[in-house]
């Protein structure tokens, strides 16, 4: 059985970082399952936890009062899902439902923001990459938006 700290040093969003940052974010991680149509998190509850997706399929989504749930996006293996536990006031904007069995590796916000604040090299790194992932899923958005508009997006010569 491979530790925490292997997986997550193998990862893309954490490999690079010093071995220190890395014991740091080992502190607050601890293995999760969800089975399918279970929730990781729910639009209006307290943003606590951050995830790394090691395998399953998570359908983020809306509820309009017309439709009910919309995914707007589904992320799988190998994602990062969650930066609210990140941005005050820390509740999610979204639900996040398992659309089959998933695991993941579950941080913890609150202890991620403690170890940030005591330091911000850290909390500095992480955010670098979490914009990476913000650009990601707004660039995915973008295109979806734009399949379901259909809009022609004119060729760049």
């Amino acid at each position: 059985m491979e530790s925490l700290e292997k997986i997550l040093q193998q990862h893309p969003f954490i490999q690079g970082l010093a071995p220190e940052h890395v014991q740091l974010i080992v502190g607050c991680a601890k293995n999760a399952v969800f089975e399918a149509g279970k929730f990781l998190f729910q639009e209006d509850e307290e943003a606590s936890e951050f995830y790394i997706l090691r395998s399953g399929k998570v359908s983020l989504e809306i509820f309009t009062p017309e439709y009910g749930p919309v995914a707007i996006q589904t992320v799988g293996e190998g994602d990062i899902l969650g930066w609210s536990w990140l941005i005050p006031p820390y509740v999610w904007r979204m639900d996040g439902r398992a659309i089959e069995t998933t695991r993941a590796i579950s941080l913890d916000g609150k202890c991620l923001r403690g170890k940030c604040e005591k330091d911000p090299k850290l909390g500095y790194e992480l955010m670098k990459r979490l914009a990476n992932v913000f650009e990601q899923r707004l660039n995915a958005m973008r295109l979806q938006l734009l399949d379901i508009y259909s809009i022609k997006v004119p060729d760049k010569k």
